[in-house]
């Protein structure tokens, strides 16, 4: 028995475009028909699908390249940045050698140092001395008195200088050996006044004098330069 030949039925008034001697695309159903066999037809979405699969993979290669090249670009760019940011710390040392957070503190001579704006007795500035990180200043020569002259503004500051614990002797808060160190007293003093004066001030003239430890005025703190 002759087997029916399969016939595929094309649409009356379908148009086809042209692509030369290989297929033939139905314009109407989508639909490539292959050369020399005009009952057969290739769909076109195969094409395009594959056609997609292509782009894709081709898009994930670039994107891989681009992030590739960012990776290694910013490799390259780590040094300079690191020295970037080295020089800016450097600079800031110079501004601010006492730190970027310490700008109430003043620089002189390799220390850093505090002039407080609120008066205190003795005992309660040395504590907020020490609480800064820092201790009372301690004055061991000309140059650095006259640094602390300058600052100080016809006011009066406590220094590290006492004689509280042995009447007479006089001590430096670091240990700094007194009797053999620089001393700057007002002409006159120490007199101990009423037998109450072992603290030293800087005196409004600059000079030091003795006043009890119980009087407030400003204090000076000083510390050395942060590592």
């Amino acid at each position: 028995m002759e087997l029916e030949r399969e016939s595929t039925v094309v649409p009356i008034g379908a148009v086809y475009e042209s692509r030369g001697d290989l297929d033939n695309i139905c314009l109407e159903t989508g639909k490539v028909m292959a050369s020399g066999t005009p009952d057969r037809y290739i769909p076109l979405v195969k094409k395009k699908s594959a056609f997609l699969v292509y782009l894709l993979l081709a898009l994930s290669y670039l994107l891989i390249i681009i992030l590739f090249g960012l990776v290694i670009s910013n490799e390259l760019r780590l040094p300079s940045q690191v020295a970037r940011l080295h020089r800016q710390q450097e600079r800031s040392k110079d501004l601010f050698p006492c730190g970027s957070r310490s700008r109430e503190w003043q620089y002189y001579d390799g220390r850093c140092y505090f002039f407080s704006t609120q008066e205190a007795t003795w005992h309660t500035a040395k504590s907020h001395c020490e609480e800064r990180n820092s201790t009372l200043v301690v004055v061991h020569d000309q140059p650095k008195q006259n640094f602390l002259q300058s600052q100080t503004r016809n006011a009066r500051y406590w220094i590290g200088l006492s004689d509280e614990n042995t009447e007479g002797q006089w001590r430096w808060i670091d240990g700094t050996d007194y009797l053999r160190g620089f001393k700057y007293w007002k002409q006159g003093e120490p007199n101990d006044h009423q037998s109450v004066e072992d603290c030293t001030q800087i005196f409004s003239s600059g000079e030091w004098n003795d006043m009890p430890c119980n009087y407030k005025a400003f204090y000076i703190c000083e510390k050395p330069l942060p590592s």
